[in-house]
């Protein structure tokens, strides 16, 4: 071999050892920086290496020629028109809706909300793309009995209202106010039908995930932000970086404090705030920081998200058919695993009119009656409603042919369950620092 050859081969022999050692090192930094996720079995992902129930997003709007009116396809558009032009106003029904959306309230609701408060333009955000996330979420929310694409639906409605209170008026940015009606549309997506504490209960893989912590709140969150990173469905593409992050830290504040297990140290908190507000002179409150402004957004989304009761009799009775429905396939669900019975999940026991009446006084009336207290005189009316269904459910519980003990007492039973299954839940979880 001549001196030429023999320094080309070991020049190229060289060069192999370099690539190998690059390749090495590439090697020793992924294993450093992503831990891989293959099964050491064999094949397929290792557990919890996704977020469980996000599905390949589809391009809904890729078949339209033009966009709907009311960006869903509806039979009848005049009526659906109708509905939507109630948007603003409490009460509004939204089984109604389901039926003239075709079966797309969510979607509907939110594309006539953000139109009608121009958030489409204030941040860039294309029509195709508002109705791709939307109706991409609403098919993320699942065929259970109460929490869904209605609930969240409702819920993001009457956010809307209650943002437009005049007490409020012109408090909150329009950041703020995408972030709560984003919350709001999330909060519940990808709901099992079943509570937190049945999920840890069961030593299910969510709470695994989770740390037995505001599970289904967490989920939800993960889901609906997991959702936004596919390019067709990112209405938050044109927001700066700084915008993002600060709509992400609210939109996870605000789903948090629809946990059930914060009612009493929400409460709490807007009692105090109710106690030392300050108010302009035009009646508008007055919010001088993060931490003020957040838990009026708080306690915004947690009345929304209870204010079945306070909606017309007809729409309050259809939504406590399927809360009820829901618990009762849970408690069924605990009965068939061995676990204890949830309070008000047993179908056998459970009487509806008396977990109404305890759940509104216990629950529901002191949350509303704060909040009216808050946004004076706006939310009289609401309240108004809420005590006229609770008089409706308890005249009732008389007639219920299951009564033997005095309705005071079984109110009082009825609220002792509701109390000792939300302090529970909150005695378990650290609360965050204020």
């Amino acid at each position: 071999m001549s001196d030429s050859a023999i320094c080309s081969w070991a020049s190229g022999l060289a060069k192999i050892k370099r690539r190998a050692e690059g390749f090495r090192r590439q090697n020793k930094q992924q294993e450093l920086d992503l831990p891989a996720l293959e099964d050491s079995r064999g094949g397929g992902e290792a557990p919890l290496s996704k977020i469980c129930g996000v599905k390949k997003p589809l391009c809904h709007t890729n078949s339209l020629t033009q966009l709907p009116r009311f960006g869903v396809e509806a039979d009848n558009e005049m009526e659906l028109g109708k509905l939507l032009e109630d948007s603003g106003k409490w009460g509004l029904d939204v089984f109604k809706l389901d039926t003239f959306s075709n079966l797309r309230p969510l979607t509907a609701i939110a594309y006539q909300i953000f139109r009608e408060r121009d958030l489409l333009k204030t941040f860039k955000i294309p029509s195709k793309t508002l109705l791709n996330y939307m109706m991409t979420l609403e098919d993320h929310y699942l065929k259970v009995p109460y929490h869904n694409r209605m609930h969240a639906c409702d819920v993001t409605q009457s956010v809307h209202v209650l943002l437009s209170s005049p007490a409020l008026e012109s408090v909150f940015t329009d950041l703020e106010i995408l972030a709560t009606l984003f919350a709001a549309a999330v909060h519940d997506v990808d709901h099992p039908g079943v509570t937190n504490q049945y999920l840890v209960n069961s030593s299910s893989e969510l709470a695994l995930m989770y740390n037995d912590l505001s599970i289904l709140e967490n989920h939800s969150l993960a889901v609906g932000f997991k959702l936004l990173q596919d390019e067709s469905c990112d209405i938050f593409h044109n927001l700066s970086k700084k915008q993002r992050q600060s709509l992400r830290k609210m939109a996870i504040d605000l789903v948090l404090a629809t946990d059930m297990s914060k009612h009493m140290s929400l409460l709490a908190d807007m009692k105090t705030m109710v106690e030392t507000m300050k108010v302009a002179g035009s009646g508008v409150l007055l919010l001088d920081n993060y931490t003020e402004r957040i838990q009026v957004l708080q306690n915004m989304i947690h009345c929304a998200d209870l204010s079945n009761p306070t909606k017309p009799l007809e729409i309050y009775r259809r939504w406590v058919g399927l809360i009820m429905e829901e618990f009762f396939e849970q408690g069924d669900r605990e009965r068939e695993e061995g676990l204890d019975i949830s309070p008000m999940c047993d179908r056998h026991n459970a009487t509806v009119e008396k977990s109404q009446v305890g759940f509104i006084d216990y629950i529901v009336h002191p949350l509303w009656e704060t909040w009216a207290d808050l946004v004076h005189p706006d939310a009289q009316d609401i309240l108004d409603t809420l005590e006229e269904n609770r008089d409706y459910y308890q005249n009732l519980i008389p007639l219920s042919p299951t009564t033997k003990d005095p309705p005071s007492s079984q109110l009082a039973a009825a609220a002792e369950k509701i109390q000792f299954h939300i302090t529970s839940e909150d005695d378990d979880q650290p609360q965050p620092d204020s």
